[in-house]
């Protein structure tokens, strides 16, 4: 299990365990938080393709299917 400070999590780089189309590496490019500092918005972008897709922050921390990092 990935541990993630949501507030460390703008610009923070991860590596998909299954790439999907060639895409393995990612960043996070966007994160919005509510007046109560809770993560409402949240989207990934593969590096090479530049194709950004939301996701629920919480899916990082599953470490079958993110790492931490570029590996």
């Amino acid at each position: 299990m990935n541990n993630i400070n949501p507030k460390k999590l703008l610009n923070s780089k991860w590596t998909a365990v299954a790439p999907v189309n060639k895409e393995k590496h990612f960043m996070i490019t966007e994160i919005e938080f509510d007046e109560e500092g809770i993560v409402v918005l949240c989207s990934i972008e593969a590096v090479i393709s530049k194709h950004s897709t939301p996701i629920d922050w919480h899916d990082l921390q599953d470490d079958t299917r993110w790492v931490h990092g570029w590996k």
